[in-house]
C-alpha cells in the first residue's frame, strides 16, 4: 500500500500525516507514506484544497483533517 499526503507543508498537513500513521500503527499496517508538497504535483490530482490523501492513487479525501479513528476507517476501506 501507498499513501500520499497532499500538501505544501501546512500545520494541518504536518497534523495528517502525523494521523495517517498513527492509524497505519494501529492497523498494524506496513505502508509507504510519501509526502507530496509541490504544487504541479498535487494538482496533477485533481485536489484543489489541502491537505489530500491518495491511497493507491486514488484520492480518498481532501480539504479537511480527519482523526485517528476516522483515517482508520477510511484506510481499512482502501485495504
Amino acid at each position: 500500500m501507498k499513501i500520499k499526503v497532499l500538501g505544501t507543508g501546512c500545520p494541518n498537513c504536518k497534523r495528517l500525516e502525523k494521523n495517517v500513521n498513527e492509524a497505519l500503527d494501529e492497523l498494524s499496517i506496513k505502508a509507504e507514506v510519501e509526502k507530496v508538497t509541490e504544487v504541479k504535483d498535487i494538482m496533477a490530482y485533481g485536489v484543489m484544497s489541502t491537505p489530500a490523501l491518495v491511497v493507491d492513487e486514488k484520492v480518498v479525501l481532501y480539504g479537511h483533517v480527519p482523526n485517528v479513528s476516522q483515517l482508520v476507517d477510511i484506510i481499512k476501506k482502501e485495504v
